[in-house]
């Protein structure tokens, strides 16, 4: 007899807990999307684990009806790392922001990616440290006024998405904190992906950081500011889809045109997301003469470490169960008299 496995519902990943994120914060319609997105996935709840650092972001584990690490700043892959070796069949999630992400834990980031753990980190961008009241994060532009640079940073920013490519993410995708359409299927594309997913979203802070996306997230002018990148289409944009990114094949560089009499979307980027030179390019994109590019910009899904390291287990203990004795008494030895 087949067992019938009960339907979940959004209020099956909610918990009891007071979310306490500011009004307007941009981390209340990722926790929507996620709760909404989760009983799509028919998978267990008590295979789901979030584990998260420090920040605004990382308190996410505790709205999650699920198993979660609320764990310490920076080290969230390193836990979640931890957590898949020891058991594959859990979905293990990341949660972490900017400044937990690639300031104190950077280089636990780019370890995760490179060693193409299969989890899923999703990184809560709103370019600045919230929590901690403000000052300045890695991803803050240049000028940004802060407690911490009351004059100005000074610092030049870092891509999440191009240091997520160099570090070896075999899926690096970035979506928008309130386009709950676009978000989710980003979401997904990361749970179904075999390998290290990284999604940047991009999110609001409106105590310390309001409105830095607001060109790319207001319906009247996104059209203008955004280019959604589907494989094996064209890269267009605008409001009437009058705009297009074009390879120029001199310079090797990316270019916006107009599409009319001279320029058609033949001649446009058609997007490879299998194209880790163009993701690269696409990644950067943004500034006042570029659209910011949000959708699948890599994906190459491959078995990393976990699968790798089982299989070695596996095939250390086919050789039988080994003499410590044995062990110790061989190679180069010593008798102290």
């Amino acid at each position: 007899m087949n067992q019938v496995v009960e339907k979940l519902t959004l209020k099956d990943f909610a918990t009891d807990q007071e979310v306490r994120w500011c009004p307007g914060c941009g981390d209340y319609a990722i926790l929507k999307t996620m709760q909404k997105l989760m009983p799509e996935l028919d998978a267990p709840k008590e295979n789901q684990v979030f584990i998260s650092g420090i920040g605004c972001s990382s308190r996410f584990p505790y709205y999650m009806n699920t198993y979660g690490f609320h764990t310490i700043h920076g080290r969230a892959p390193a836990v979640a790392t931890g957590v898949k070796l020891a058991n594959p069949e859990l979905d293990v999630w990341v949660i972490t922001g900017d400044g937990d992400g690639f300031s104190i834990g950077g280089n636990h980031m780019m370890h995760v990616l490179r060693r193409n753990i299969d989890l899923q980190v999703l990184l809560f961008n709103n370019e600045i440290y919230g929590l901690t009241k403000g000052q300045y994060s890695p991803t803050s532009e240049q000028g940004t006024r802060s407690p911490s640079s009351p004059t100005g940073s000074l610092d030049l920013p870092l891509s999440p998405c191009e240091i997520a490519l160099a570090s070896g993410a075999t899926l690096v995708a970035r979506s928008i904190d309130t386009v709950g359409k676009h978000l989710a299927p980003m979401i997904r594309r990361a749970y179904e992906h075999k390998g290290a997913a990284f999604v940047e979203i991009l999110q609001n802070c409106p105590i310390y950081n309001d409105g830095i996306f607001e060109q790319i997230k207001d319906k009247k002018i996104a059209a203008d500011f955004r280019v959604e990148v589907e494989h094996g289409k064209p890269v267009v944009f605008g409001k009437d889809s009058e705009k297009g990114i074009r390879l120029n094949t001199s310079t090797l560089r990316l270019e916006v045109v107009e599409l009319g009499d001279d320029v058609s979307e033949s001649d446009l980027l058609i997007h490879d997301e299998h194209n880790k030179v163009l993701a690269q390019m696409l990644s950067v994109m943004g500034g006042a003469d570029f659209p910011v590019a949000i959708g699948v910009l890599y994906s190459n899904p491959k078995a990393g470490l976990v699968a790798d390291s089982h299989a070695q287990l596996d095939t250390i203990r086919s050789k039988g169960r080994g003499d410590l004795q044995t062990l110790l008494n061989s190679g180069n030895t010593w008798v102290v008299s």
